[in-house]
């Protein structure tokens, strides 16, 4: 059977109780009776010397000057040889007369020379009276002329008080245990009433899967205040493991959406060039072998479409590379070098799309030259791609000591914000229809991030429409050491 906690605190709180009363009543009881004994046996020693003066004087009506010495004592005197001259039961007031036995004290042995109990040598005994639970105290002492001399006190008094006692220890004892248990259960009741409160939360939480809930009483420092703290500290966990689990899961959602995304996206880019050079091979077996300028055409079209695909593939493969952490180029690139390449050959490319350059430092950064130059290609050609001819690109270079940057803007169309968000993203183009004349693969951008952060660099895009775009790069600045020259200057 199982028993709640609240009734194991008021059971052992109750137990403790009934130990701490018994061994109070007990004690209580023990010196009453020590204390009253000793006071019956120290009056029948004061007793003694006016008897045994009577006694020994030869009365000739000793009983009575016995009785109205010491009036209600028991009196017995026997001779040497144990012959018994007289008694005088002891009288208290409200009770029979009480006498006992003495026959059976004939065979006490004195000790000689030896005091017993009191001061005198003299034995107190406790006798059974001549009535049923009756007793009676004697001192027992020998007088020079062999006779025994028994002075008693009936104990009924003492009895009763005894009786009283214990009745009372018992009365209270028990009262005192009923108030303990109500005031302990009251008590106890009070001090769990927190531990209910978290018991109850606890439930709540369970029976609503409601973790943001908090077990009440975690701040104080008793019992139950660790008790909330840790059931806290394990909900906090808790909810932060569904947190993680449910970002994680939205994550591989999102990855396996991009993925399929990105998927289609190859699938897309890759049809048009391949229907092309299927269309092209057709048109070859249809005759066109046999003409010079369909084959002509026909060759001219499959070199195109397949350095189209060979341009894809090489893309994909550059970004898995970079998806890899595949580490690039660490040698010193000056800056101001890649970018007037790029420049150079943009112009002759697209001559009616001006670019202006501005460096206002010499920069060198560490990282691999041919990829830096890509980045600056594949950012002029966005702007051919998404403005019309005679916009204005504006390239600066510029360096703070710590870090380059490098900033690319036209003064174009724009975009809109939803667009410019998702700039970056691989495959993405704000035509949907995908179709040549408005754009590439969608993967500038994208190889461009890529390889600024392989870099160790940031990529940013600023834009509004009617505004124009701008593309700011940060890339760290190569350390260098300092020339004597420079030490000097």
């Amino acid at each position: 059977m199982t028993v709640s906690l609240q009734a194991r605190l008021v059971g052992s709180l109750s137990a403790v109780a009934f130990v701490a009363l018994a061994v109070a009543g007990t004690t209580t009881y023990g010196v009453f009776v020590r204390s009253q004994s000793n006071q019956i046996d120290g009056g029948l020693q004061r007793s003694h010397e006016p008897i045994e003066e009577l006694v020994a004087g030869n009365q000739p009506d000793l009983e009575r000057a016995i009785e109205q010495a010491a009036p209600g004592t028991f009196v017995a005197l026997t001779d040497a040889d144990g012959g018994v001259r007289f008694i005088i039961p002891a009288r208290e007031r409200g009770h029979a007369a009480v006498t006992t036995d003495i026959a059976e004290f004939a065979d006490l042995t004195w000790p000689d020379g030896q005091t017993i109990g009191l001061a005198d040598p003299a034995v107190f005994r406790t006798a059974e009276g001549d009535a049923d639970d009756e007793r009676i105290r004697l001192r027992i002492s020998q007088l020079d002329d062999g006779s025994v001399l028994f002075i008693g006190q009936a104990l009924h008094e003492f009895d009763e008080a005894r009786h009283r006692l214990l009745l009372t220890e018992l009365v209270v004892a028990v009262a005192a245990l009923l108030v303990a248990a109500g005031v302990g259960w009251w008590l106890v009741q009070v001090g769990l009433r927190p531990l209910h409160r978290v018991e109850q939360t606890a439930l709540a939480i369970a029976a609503d899967g409601d973790l943001v809930q908090r077990a009440p009483g975690a701040d104080s420092g008793t019992e139950v205040g660790r008790v909330a703290t840790a059931l806290n500290t394990m909900l906090d966990r808790i909810r932060d493991a569904f947190d993680s689990r449910d970002a994680t899961e939205a994550e591989l959602r999102a990855s396996e959406e991009r993925m399929r995304r990105f998927v289609a996206d190859v699938s897309h880019e890759l049809r048009t060039p391949l229907a092309a050079v299927t269309a092209y091979t057709e048109l070859f077996d249809r005759g066109a072998r046999n003409h010079p300028d369909d084959l002509d055409r026909a060759m001219h079209g499959i070199a195109s479409e397949t350095a189209r695909i060979n341009e894809l593939v090489e893309e994909l493969l550059l970004l898995a590379r970079l998806d890899e952490g595949r580490p690039v180029g660490n040698s010193t690139v000056d800056l101001s070098e890649v970018v007037v390449d790029a420049i150079r050959t943009a112009r002759a490319v697209a001559p009616d799309y001006p670019i202006a350059l501005t460096v206002d430092d010499i920069v060198t950064v560490l990282g691999d030259a041919p990829r830096l130059r890509q980045v600056i290609d594949n950012l002029i050609a966005n702007v051919r791609t998404h403005t019309p001819p005679r916009t204005l690109t504006s390239i600066r270079l510029a360096t703070d000591g710590r870090r380059a940057t490098i900033t690319v803007a036209d003064n174009g169309p724009g975009m809109p914000n939803d667009q410019a968000a998702r700039a970056f993203e691989r495959f993405y183009r704000a035509d949907t229809s995908r179709s040549r004349g408005s754009g590439g693969s969608g993967l500038g951008l994208s190889i461009v991030d890529a390889l600024v952060a392989a870099h160790h660099g940031s990529v940013r895009l600023d834009t509004q429409p009617g505004n124009g775009v701008t593309v700011t790069i940060d890339l760290p600045v190569a350390a260098r050491a300092n020339t004597p020259s420079e030490d000097n200057h």
